[in-house]
């Protein structure tokens, strides 16, 4: 672990441009723009429904088009800043191929943080955003395919079950940490997948700060699932 914390320190500049372009790309809030475009301007998605701007409250209170323009374009624009930051730290001279592997992905776990961090406090609409849950699925599909596979099964059983969208996103919050770990460590540290112990810790602890970072932005949720008042998604149109 002290390796990795002397290579932050010696690549503080990459640290620092990996972050300011991931933060300035996630402060592009889709919801808040594509509301503004289908109402001309009249409306504002964070004065609407749940005053979220994010895909749930965009499909609820804008409509389904509105909603997966929103979804799209929320997972590329982190999609671009994880893949940027994978390039950044590319270049860094490395002893091995697993290593170089390595601060890649290191790499892609600071641009992925950032990514979300503006998602949710984007500097360009006042630092108030959505809460992370698309930018932070892009993340995973972008860093390790295995523990975004992972994440939509347990996001698609919570939520056939469920009906409801913040409960599926909570329960996968919670697992991503696990989820990471297990990849890391039982399928690649110890299967022999080269990844070294400290980057398995590394990784691990990245996804438990995204994961803790989801499951605060959804505290109102959590308080209304637990009263039994929080909204499920139908098919019906009876405003429910």
């Amino acid at each position: 672990m002290d390796f990795y914390l002397s290579f932050l320190a010696d690549n503080w500049w990459r640290f620092l441009i990996t972050a300011l372009a991931a933060y300035l790309l996630g402060s592009i809030n889709t919801a808040v723009m594509v509301t503004g475009i289908v109402t001309k301007g009249k409306k504002d998605i964070r004065q609407m429904g749940s005053g979220n701007a994010g895909f749930t409250n965009v499909l609820r209170s804008v409509g389904k088009v509105p909603a997966i323009v929103t979804i799209v374009c929320d997972a590329l624009k982190c999609v671009v800043a994880v893949l940027l930051g994978g390039f950044i730290f590319s270049f860094i001279a490395a002893d091995s191929q697993i290593l170089s592997s390595e601060f890649v992905n290191c790499g892609k776990y600071i641009a992925g943080i950032f990514c979300i961090l503006g998602h949710s406090y984007p500097v360009y609409f006042h630092f108030k955003g959505g809460k992370g849950v698309v930018t932070a699925a892009a993340l995973m599909l972008t860093e390790d395919w295995r523990v975004f596979l992972c994440i939509l099964a347990t996001f698609l059983i919570i939520f056939l079950i469920s009906k409801i969208i913040s409960a599926a996103s909570i329960t996968c919050a919670v697992l991503y940490a696990p989820y990471t770990f297990v990849m890391t460590f039982v399928f690649d540290y110890l299967n022999g997948g080269g990844y070294s112990l400290a980057y398995v810790l590394l990784s691990t602890f990245a996804a438990l700060i995204i994961g803790i970072f989801v499951v605060v932005k959804h505290k109102e949720n959590i308080k209304r699932l637990l009263r039994g008042e929080e909204k499920k998604i139908t098919s019906k149109k009876s405003g429910k």
